[in-house]
């Protein structure tokens, strides 16, 4: 599963640009022109790192900054703030403020990749592993074998990758929205009721010789993977 960066930057050439790099190095890329746009992309989809403009219209890049640290559903996302403030006050200020990292532009397109690449490996150790581990799950990306206290466990695709996604965040729950969104994407018309078929499924596999159900249930809001079992 590609890492999901989101790229906040009014400018739209500097956007295309990023969108561009980031999109050949094997990234999937949202683009959000304000911070209110932005909230609504992380709302609908929760990237895996974000790239925000200080100098945005609106609410500010710090201002942002600050709201998403706010909030339990997204003060653990990477943020690298991108900006023409060079002063140590102003990195300092960038920083103290909850980014993770502080770009000055100008920059090389490489060098951000790169950047971005540091944080995730730092933050998200999981998008750079051949291997996912999680309770008594095991899970290799490389051969997509999968397996539960040394017993092989025979998934289909559609419960492989949502699995995947489950053990790369451990304890988040997932709304079913968000699982039809990053399992089947966006383009692709699936009924909410799909997914509790799939999830049942992904339930019988894993508990087939009796297991504990790792998979836990939030009424009303959707499913999550019980990191402790």
């Amino acid at each position: 599963m590609k890492p999901h960066v989101l790229i906040v930057e009014d400018e739209q050439a500097q956007a295309e640009i990023l969108r561009y790099n980031f999109d050949r190095a094997g990234f999937d890329v949202s683009v959000a022109a304000d911070g209110e746009e932005a909230m609504v992309s992380v709302d609908e989809k929760q990237p895996d790192l974000i790239l925000l403009d200080w100098m945005l219209p609106g609410i500010s890049g710090i201002s942002l900054c600050q709201r998403l640290r706010t909030r339990t559903d997204t003060r653990a996302i990477p943020i690298i703030m991108l900006t023409a403030r060079s002063e140590e006050g102003d990195r300092v200020r960038g920083l103290e403020c909850g980014a993770d990292d502080y770009v000055v532009k100008p920059f090389s397109p490489s060098e951000l990749i790169a950047r971005v690449r540091a944080v995730l490996r730092r933050t998200r150790p999981a998008l750079s592993e051949e291997r996912l581990v999680c309770a008594d799950i095991s899970m290799d990306l490389g051969t997509h074998r999968v397996s539960r206290r040394g017993r092989p466990i025979h998934l289909g695709p559609t419960e492989f990758r949502i699995l995947r996604l489950f053990m790369e965040r451990p304890d988040r729950v997932f709304s079913r929205e968000q699982l039809l969104d990053q399992v089947w994407g966006r383009d692709i018309h699936v009924e909410l009721r799909t997914v509790d078929v799939h999830i049942r499924r992904l339930r019988k596999a894993l508990g087939t010789t009796g297991e504990d159900d790792i998979i836990r249930t939030v009424r009303g809001t959707g499913y999550a993977l019980n990191a402790a079992n």
